[in-house]
């Protein structure tokens, strides 16, 4: 006969259910309320949410006391993977061609040079031995995914395309070789090391090589799944999600890096013909909020405030080491030789940021229980926050200050959004028309995109009833499956972009779009930057702008301000020019 326990013991067991369910509910709330705050003051969110952690600790007012590094670790390797896999879902192949060699020598190499020289700096500030340093080094040597990607993206922040592209094919390609080194020297600590460096060298190879193949192959299948199974509504992107989560674990188990794997699963599925898109994106994005925000909470309550001002001021002075000289240096050594400017340099230096990554690869020590494997967590929490704290709030304005903003707004749309059944290279976007929206100008629309129906003071109009747009109404049209965020600027209105044709200054002189800047240059007496003089302003317009340039985008270029004035099968047409007045050039630094 079984037993059952007592009914007020049972009774008690659903309330204490009901409490942690009530908990975890006002974590996810407090979270929210949080990042409304963030949004305010202009906090980075990532770190808002690590303070959290912190206040809801054992030294906090939340008083939780919270030690379990093993499933701090399992949960933070789950988010990472949603994390990156978002991070690949949000990259065009077509923008970041030329940023995959000096990214991928960054993330290795780089990460190396880095762990080497913050090394030499434990050593001296923490007097550890030198194989313990290099542990610690290898643990802050990682720039953080969820970090680099949350806080761009967070900030609406639009950046020169090999700048950004090279952050973040470095941030999620540069885990294999910090994992591994982390991994590896554990192993010597702990006595059960046994791999020579050749073969971590070896190793290192074969999971980036392994992670790149099975995360093709994986993104592959996922695209394939989603295409020929008519799943219900709402399940598409818990298959991608599902499928992600089996390709991060089969990957790892062969030897290959997951998060390797699941980036560049991302970028297939981003770069294909896929099946309810958009809706695996917007869940896709709520997760990768949810996943950051559990990440940070819990790894915030793993650590104690008091054992964290213990270390705090030779903690801070790895964390300047690190951010003034070590990082600068690796990436100084890795993109030279790229020919990158000096500009674009010195903001990839200032924003390797460090984050959930570092703290996340300190809690190996803590797993292996080595020797001041709590000393290496609290010292690279105390570097993620002055990270977070000094770098993160000041990404936008390094941006601008180093030449690599891109001085333009995200258009302020509503879209409507729509796939096709049947077939996966249209679908229906929807928008309403706004007023002095460049789709009133009908010569201008793309030649791939067709009106299908025109909504106009409740009046439905097909076909030849539509005789061109007028502001209010909501147009709906077939376009290419990659046309959405090309014509959310068609339709934003005129108080959203960067600047028009109309407005002042737009441009003293006006020239084609593919006329050699060099000649320009000789015509108006310019001083161009040699590197410019072969380049047309169509080529150097694709080349700067992450995504397609607009009509008011601007660059500067030696004395002068280069402005997008036209479009002809989106690429830039027509072009003005303004010279710089003296006044204005010694504000901005020029000669």
């Amino acid at each position: 006969m079984v037993a059952f326990p007592p009914m007020d013991a049972r009774l008690e067991q659903l309330h204490h259910i009901d409490n942690r369910l009530l908990g975890y509910a006002v974590l996810v709330l407090a979270g929210i309320a949080s990042s409304l705050l963030a949004r305010r003051f202009g906090a980075p969110l990532l770190l808002v949410f690590l303070v959290l952690g912190l206040l809801l600790g054992v030294d906090g007012p939340g008083g939780i006391r919270y030690d379990d590094a093993g499933f701090t670790y399992q949960i933070g390797a789950l988010a990472l993977c949603l994390i990156l896999f978002d991070g690949g879902l949000q990259t065009r192949a077509s923008q970041v061609r030329g940023a995959i060699r000096p990214a991928l020598v960054l993330a290795t190499v780089g990460v190396l040079v880095t762990a080497s020289l913050t090394a030499a700096a434990a050593h001296v500030l923490l007097e550890l031995p030198p194989l313990q340093s290099m542990l610690l080094g290898t643990v802050l040597a990682s720039t953080d995914a969820a970090a680099v990607f949350f806080l761009i993206r967070a900030r609406g922040l639009h950046l020169e395309r090999r700048a950004g592209s090279t952050l973040e094919i470095e941030s999620g390609a540069n885990d294999p070789m910090a994992v591994f080194l982390t991994v590896a020297l554990s192993g010597w600590i702990a006595g059960s090391g046994h791999n020579s460096i050749a073969a971590i060298i070896l190793q290192v190879i074969w999971a980036m090589g392994c992670g790149a193949v099975m995360g093709y192959a994986g993104g592959r299948l996922i695209v394939a799944a989603l295409n020929r199974y008519d799943f219900p509504s709402g399940l598409h992107p818990w298959l991608a999600m599902a499928g992600v989560v089996t390709l991060f674990a089969l990957t790892n188990l062969v030897g290959g890096s997951g998060y390797l794997a699941v980036y560049a699963a991302g970028v297939i599925v981003a770069n294909r013909p896929v099946r309810a898109r958009n809706e695996v994106a917007s869940v896709q994005d709520a997760a990768t909020w949810f996943a950051q925000l559990v990440m940070f909470l819990l790894l915030g309550l793993l650590a104690t405030p008091h054992a964290l001002l213990n270390v705090m001021w030779p903690a801070l002075g790895v964390a300047a080491f690190l951010m003034f000289i070590a990082r600068p240096a690796a990436a100084l050594l890795c993109l030279l030789p790229f020919r990158y400017r000096w500009g674009e340099i010195g903001f990839i230096s200032w924003v390797g940021l460090r984050g959930a990554v570092s703290i996340f690869l300190a809690s190996i020590p803590l797993l292996a229980q080595l020797p001041n494997a709590w000393l290496y967590f609290n010292v690279a929490f105390v570097v993620v926050l002055a990270s977070l704290v000094i770098q993160g709030w000041t990404l936008e304005r390094a941006a601008h200050a180093f030449g690599v903003a891109v001085p333009r707004n995200d258009p302020d749309t509503r879209r409507v959004h729509l796939d096709l059944p049947g077939q996966l290279d249209y679908e229906l976007l929807g928008y309403r028309v706004a007023p002095g929206a460049r789709a009133l100008d009908t010569t201008s629309w793309p030649l791939d995109v067709r009106v299908a129906m025109v909504v106009r003071e409740g009046r439905i109009l097909q076909g030849d009833e539509i005789d061109g747009l007028r502001p209010g109404d909501y147009a709906y049209m077939l376009a290419p499956t990659t046309s959405a965020r090309r014509l959310d600027w068609y339709f934003a209105g005129r108080g959203n972009e960067s600047g028009t044709a109309t407005q002042p200054g737009f441009g003293e002189f006006q020239f084609g779009g593919d006329a050699p800047l060099g000649e320009i240059a000789e015509f108006y007496g310019l001083h161009l930057p040699k590197r410019f003089a072969r380049h047309t302003a169509a080529r150097l317009f694709d080349e700067r702008f992450d995504e397609q340039p607009q009509p008011g985008d601007q660059l500067s270029i030696g004395n002068a301000i280069l402005t997008v004035h036209r479009l002809h099968d989106d690429r830039v047409a027509q072009v003005g020019l303004r010279l710089i007045p003296l006044s204005e050039r010694l504000l901005r630094g020029a000669p």
